[in-house]
């Protein structure tokens, strides 16, 4: 996700989404128990876009205080 994509996201919208990605992180993390993941990328590229999201979240709160 390009941060071009986030700043275009409401802030329901960017709640969703880090819902979402940490869903899918803690499934990968599962599949990494119980079996071989091919593409181990996933997770740093889950993680940063994570990171993104919440920087854009906290962004968004401390300039409308």
């Amino acid at each position: 996700m390009k941060a071009r994509e986030v700043h275009k996201l409401g802030t329901e919208e960017l709640d969703i989404e880090v819902m979402q990605l940490r869903r899918k992180l803690f499934e990968l993390e599962s599949q990494r128990v119980t079996e071989r993941i091919q593409d181990t990328s996933q997770f740093n590229r889950i993680k940063k876009d994570i990171a993104r999201l919440l920087t854009e979240k906290r962004m968004r709160a401390g300039t409308s205080s």
